[in-house]
């Protein structure tokens, strides 16, 4: 914990409600790539006239070739534009932020529990890359806050057969509150979610042949690849990062509907709510899994 000046400069003052501890928070603290910068790109907050608000924690160029087609998150500025990576995040009372990341909240979703837009719109954007419909099976590996995100926007599309295969009690208890079951059988979408080479032979053991896998994790060094049962089975591999626009709106947007439709999703996310001075809890919390934490949020 440090004290730092106000931010200065252009763009829209958020006054900061909640931020989420992310894995990659975590990586980045165990390996000393912070940067010197604020951590915190799953935030939420308020204008100065007290409106609630998400933030979509990326300032992509606008100018280059993807940005012009909606794929920002592909940017050539790459992770210099994500806020809280590379930039002053929300782990703050305050920051500052481009209008283009402002995300409006749907009525009756409260800012505390907004952080939860930022890995909803991962899980979003990956399913809108694959064309997710109702009549498909999907699993999910791994019972993470990304996973169990990846469980509420399927849902969310219309899917009815939700499997969640999930390393601790609590994960899946939250898994079952948000419409999943056990695993059974093979599925059409597999939706890898624990960042493991061992997670990605399970997703593509529970692929039936032509389906697609989703890579949905953030991954930090090489994976093996299970290379036979993917050929075997004709498995597509869809790698997903982020979120950005299509001629609906922005992955974000959908992902502040899916919360303002489901309320259950913040109760069975977070677990552990933290003010900012006791970040150094929080973060001990975020880490230990087999003691019942999934989303630790801090609330300045």
């Amino acid at each position: 914990m440090v004290d730092v000046p106000a931010p200065q400069g252009d763009g829209v003052r958020v006054k900061v409600k909640a931020a989420g501890i992310c894995g990659s928070d975590l990586h980045m603290i165990e390996h000393g790539a912070t940067m010197g910068v604020t951590l915190g790109h799953e935030l939420a907050g308020e204008l100065a006239d007290g409106t609630p608000v998400a933030i979509e924690p990326l300032e992509p160029c606008g100018q280059c070739a993807a940005c012009a087609v909606g794929d920002y998150n592909l940017c050539r500025m790459a992770p210099a534009m994500i806020v809280g990576i590379m930039r002053d995040g929300g782990m703050a009372d305050e920051l500052l932020v481009p209008p283009r990341c402002i995300v409006p909240l749907p009525h009756g979703v409260a800012a505390r529990d907004a952080s939860l837009v930022e890995p909803l719109g991962v899980a979003v954007h990956g399913f809108r890359k694959v064309g997710l419909h109702g009549g498909q099976r999907v699993a999910v590996v791994g019972g993470g806050s990304i996973g169990l995100c990846a469980v509420a926007a399927a849902r969310f599309a219309g899917v009815t057969d939700v499997g969640l295969e999930a390393r601790y009690d609590a994960q899946r208890a939250a898994g079952e509150r948000l419409g999943a079951a056990p695993i059974d059988g093979e599925y059409d979408v597999v939706v890898e979610c624990a960042g493991s080479d061992s997670a990605v032979n399970r997703v593509c053991e529970l692929a039936k042949p032509g389906a697609v896998v989703i890579l949905l994790s953030s991954y930090w060094g090489p994976l093996t690849l299970p290379a036979f049962l993917v050929m075997l089975k004709e498995i597509r591999l869809q790698p997903s990062s982020m979120y950005g626009r299509h001629s609906a709106g922005r992955d974000i947007e959908g992902a502040a509907a899916l919360l303002a439709a489901n309320p259950e999703i913040p109760r069975a996310l977070i677990t552990h709510r933290l003010p900012l001075e006791a970040a150094p809890e929080a973060f001990a919390i975020a880490r230990d899994r087999k003691a019942g934490a999934i989303k630790v949020v801090l609330e300045p």
